[in-house]
């Protein structure tokens, strides 16, 4: 039973059916593995055991009776720390958060999980409010990358894929703003889905607005169709919410994929890509013909789209902090607390141009995949950097962040389903990221792709040395 934490989810699944394995030692595994290396990777915010034990026991009972909660009843799954879970607190990474209160809710997506009999081993980092491409924050420190621990996981979700890539679990929620699950997917060589807008519930909604989506982290393009099955069922709360349509997004992922109509833009016509980088993911593209997609070379042919995410994302940072008493603001991150004091120079004109803009974008893109199934880039232009950097040095401003993640706010910006499938390694052994985008609302086809590249290729099998 020693490596059941390497297992997916849906092998559990079936390991338990068959009882030739329980939810207690997969949890114990889980555990195990967290108490190893968590010292070394810091990512885990609440680690509970002893709720995680209680709740395993619970399944293992279930099974034993044939009357499992739900597909994933007695998984192990970790919760990234912006999502709220009932009886835990949620302090967002942020020390500006109180600790002192009633903690008596689950976000819809946990709600879920909780219904399906998911084990809960803990919640994972995030930076102050998810609101930059690594993880670290002044209250929990500095989150690494298990292929290499002096190198950054990404973030927001950098907890959840660090703890992914590292065995600590099968199943972990994500966020994602502006790349927040796919930035990480990419640097830790894991998979993550950002579905389309409104696909998975959330509550309470993002700060910063409409380009907030939730969503999975696996090892597998399986397991995170398993995930989609129960985390995008209904929830009043969100007023966002796509109605629900009952998709199994398990039941079309062998179906192949000759025949799809694929874009491939290696830089989107203007980002500068690392060329260890551009080699792996144009090896990806002809993987993808090789099995029968037709794929063309051509970019969507829309200029950078950074200053309407920046005035967005700036604007969101300022209404959820920017009346914070100054006692308060002490406490925050630096380079936030900078973001909050630039966005007081953007106007009301400003706002409502970059939303006008960002239609206009959401429009072309609408066009563009039209004429196309997918699109296809890199997910990000160059490999995991410094851990407890906010940039590469080379790469730095008042963009923040956003100056090397320009593969993956521009689809938050026009809330199109997209994700990042590991497509191979760099000369030094860091994971690179093939990003799929799909149509709105085609979140199967995206995870289809998905499936069928990974399996064709050995990349999502590969563990960081010494895990």
């Amino acid at each position: 039973m020693s490596d059941l934490h390497w297992k997916s989810a849906a092998k559990l699944v079936k390991g338990f059916a068959k009882r030739k394995f329980s939810p207690v030692e997969a949890a114990r595994a889980c555990l195990a593995q967290i108490e190893r290396h968590e010292k070394s990777l810091n990512a885990m915010v609440e680690i509970r055991p002893e709720e995680a034990l209680a709740a395993a026991k619970a399944s293992e009972k279930r099974w034993l009776k044939g009357e499992p909660q739900g597909p994933i009843d007695g998984v192990p799954t970790l919760i990234k720390d912006l999502l709220l879970v009932r009886g835990w607190p949620t302090l967002r990474g942020s020390r500006t958060v109180s600790p002192d209160q009633a903690w008596d809710q689950d976000a819809p997506s946990v709600a879920r999980l909780r219904e399906c009999g998911a084990v809960f081993l803990g919640s994972t980092t995030t930076p102050e409010f998810g609101w930059k491409g690594v993880t670290d924050s002044p209250l929990t420190g500095i989150t690494r990358n298990p292929w290499d621990t002096t190198k950054t996981p990404g973030g927001s979700s950098g907890g959840s894929s660090a703890a992914a890539a590292a065995g600590y679990a099968p199943l972990t929620l994500g966020t994602d703003g502006g790349g927040s699950i796919r930035i990480p997917a990419g640097f830790t060589g894991i998979y993550g889905l950002k579905p389309s807008f409104g696909r998975v519930p959330a509550w309470p909604l993002s700060p910063f607005g409409t380009v907030a989506h939730v969503g999975p982290m696996t090892r597998s393009v399986e397991d995170s169709a398993l995930l989609m099955n129960v985390i995008s069922q209904p929830d009043a709360r969100d007023w966002h919410a796509l109605p629900y349509d009952g998709a199994d997004y398990t039941e079309k992922l062998k179906k192949g994929i000759k025949g799809l109509r694929i874009a491939y833009s290696p830089t989107l016509g203007y980002v500068d890509v690392n060329p260890e980088i551009a080699r792996l993911v144009k090896k990806a593209v002809k993987v993808l013909e090789g099995l029968g997609a037709h794929v063309e070379e051509v970019d969507p042919g829309f200029a950078d789209p950074a200053p309407i995410f920046r005035i967005l994302w700036w604007s969101g940072a300022r209404a959820l902090l920017g009346q914070l008493p100054p006692e308060k603001k002490k406490l925050l991150d630096p380079n936030l607390a900078d973001v909050v004091e630039q966005s007081y120079s953007i106007g009301l004109d400003d706002y409502l141009g970059a939303i006008k803009e960002r239609g206009a974008l959401g429009t072309k893109m609408r066009q563009f995949m039209e004429r196309y199934d997918l699109l296809v880039t890199p997910t990000l232009p160059i490999p995991a950097f410094e851990a407890g950097k906010l940039s590469p040095a080379d790469i730095d401003g008042n963009g923040k962040w956003v100056n090397w993640t320009p593969f993956s706010y521009p689809f938050n910006l026009t809330q199109q389903p997209a994700a990042s499938v590991p497509c191979g390694f760099t000369s030094g052994g860091l994971p690179a990221g093939l990003h799929i985008a799909g149509r709105m609302f085609d979140d199967r086809t995206v995870l289809r792709v998905s499936h069928a590249y990974e399996q064709a290729t050995t990349w999502h099998t590969m563990q960081p040395k010494g895990f």
